[in-house]
């Protein structure tokens, strides 16, 4: 596909998706807290909403980006993973996952993770994967979220190249 139809593709802004759940006693370790793996398969569901929801195509994870653990998340909390495409590619789109947690009874809440998601749309029938919608910038945040997801997606790119050496 030449640029002029990449330029041409429909464009949307993104909308931030949120999923919550309440944390139970198989989802954490022997201290109490979620386990990681439980709090990286949440991320990558929200994102995956978020992503599905922006393109309306089938889509993959192909990496996680730039985890951030900050505060542990309490057996009994409630957690909520707000998502964002905050940039978008040929195929693929960045998406911006954060998840809070809140206590349930005195409602104070807290950012306990952030993480960067690179979800790509796939064929099915093994042809050339689909075009996703170009992302509008409507205001000075997702500016500055396709900032970060521009320098996201460079990063994968140099990996990537830096394997066909």
């Amino acid at each position: 596909m030449d640029d002029t139809k990449l330029q041409n593709r429909p464009a949307k802004p993104a909308a931030e998706e949120r999923m919550a759940e309440i944390i139970l006693p198989h989802q954490t370790n022997g201290y109490g807290t979620m386990f990681g793996g439980d709090v990286m398969a949440l991320m990558d569901k929200a994102a995956a909403i978020a992503a599905l929801r922006f393109c309306r195509l089938p889509i993959v994870t192909a990496s996680t980006e730039r985890l951030d653990f900050r505060t542990p998340i309490e057996q009994g909390e409630i957690v909520e993973a707000f998502s964002r495409v905050i940039y978008v590619g040929r195929s693929s789109m960045v998406v911006r996952v954060h998840l809070f947690a809140e206590h349930p009874l005195i409602g104070d809440r807290r950012l306990c993770t952030t993480g960067y998601f690179s979800m790509v749309a796939i064929n099915r029938d093994g042809g050339p994967p689909p075009v996703v919608p170009q992302l509008l910038l409507i205001d000075e945040d997702a500016r500055a979220e396709h900032a970060i997801g521009a320098e996201i997606h460079a990063a994968i790119a140099a990996r990537r190249n830096a394997g066909r050496s």
